[in-house]
């Protein structure tokens, strides 16, 4: 503790449960300032997965229907995992079928650009299901440039 004391640093035990305790002289707020910026570095790289969530209702219009498609198409070529709902009101619930068979529709439709990740589920007035995208984002490879032609034209 003296040592610490006379270079103005911060005794900081490591590891308490070891014997004997592994004990450290540093300088403590830097170190935490330090851990806090690789903390951030670390959220930056890191992916998070979106759930997106698209209702329906049992008695939808087929327009509607194909809108609401191209809107699930947009947030799955973006990267996120997509939830398919119906939702029932009133005496709706006395006809699941119909809400099975709209999102086997809408997964039929986007089986190329999706991949069914649940089932349809009952979950109170809601039927849902989960689909995430089948593929990776695409990654556009830079150009190459010959070595004669530095703007790639060919001229």
């Amino acid at each position: 503790m003296q040592l610490a004391r006379d270079h103005d640093l911060d005794l900081v035990e490591v590891a308490p449960n070891s014997v004997p305790p592994v004990c450290r002289l540093l300088d403590y707020g830097k170190f935490r300032y330090l851990q806090s910026t690789k903390e951030k570095e670390m959220r930056k790289t890191q992916k998070t997965n979106n759930l997106r969530e698209v209702r329906f209702r049992p008695k939808i219009g087929l327009h509607d229907i194909q809108a609401k498609e191209r809107l699930v198409h947009r947030l799955l070529s973006a990267g996120n995992k997509v939830k398919v709902s119906v939702m029932f009101r009133g005496r709706e619930i006395d006809h699941p079928e119909l809400a099975v068979k709209l999102l086997k529709q809408v997964n039929d439709v986007l089986e190329d650009e999706a991949k069914l990740e649940q089932p349809p589920k009952l979950e109170g007035r809601f039927m849902s299901i989960i689909l995430a995208p089948a593929k990776a984002a695409p990654v556009t490879k830079p150009v190459e440039l010959d070595e004669e032609d530095d703007l790639g034209l060919g001229l």
